[in-house]
């Protein structure tokens, strides 16, 4: 390990309690601290180097945080693409999407993104769609009673 290194521990171990449930192969187990943090991560990578182990793993929570925000302000649960590019696509979708709900409520409200001010948005594209809808039920019934009344 280096001395400037964030990982202050490196060992090849078995896991469990011998006898009862202990790992058959051993498992390297590394210790790092982030942030005054400390981190211990079980792998079987023992190709990598230590520091590689743990930057790994924090890029991998960096991702989970990632995902973990994008569910709770976009309400959306589940990945629907299964490609990089559809990912991607739903990925940027989803950004596109809060940027322009953060651009609305700061316009319209002078706030940050809210769950009310999401909600309020949301009902009004709603409301304002049933209205075209309604309209457009109307025109097609006076068309119909048009073509009735002329035969």
């Amino acid at each position: 390990m280096q001395e400037d290194s964030h990982v202050f521990s490196d060992a090849r171990v078995l896991l469990g309690t011998p006898n009862v449930n202990q790992t058959e192969k051993p498992v390297r187990l590394v210790g790092y601290i982030i942030e005054g943090k400390s981190y211990w991560v079980a792998t079987d990578r023992f190709d990598l180097s230590a520091e590689q182990v743990a930057l790994v793993y924090k890029l991998r929570w960096d991702i989970e945080n990632f995902f973990a925000w994008w569910k709770r302000h976009l309400k959306v649960y589940h990945l629907f693409a299964r490609s990089k590019n559809g990912l991607m696509v739903q990925i940027l979708s989803g950004l596109i999407t809060y940027l322009l709900l953060a651009i609305y409520c700061h316009e319209q409200h002078g706030e940050s993104v809210s769950i009310r001010h999401v909600r309020q948005f949301r009902n009004q594209i709603r409301n304002e769609a049933l209205q075209q809808q309604a309209v457009k039920q109307t025109v097609v019934q006076k068309q119909k009673r048009k073509q009735m009344t002329k035969r």
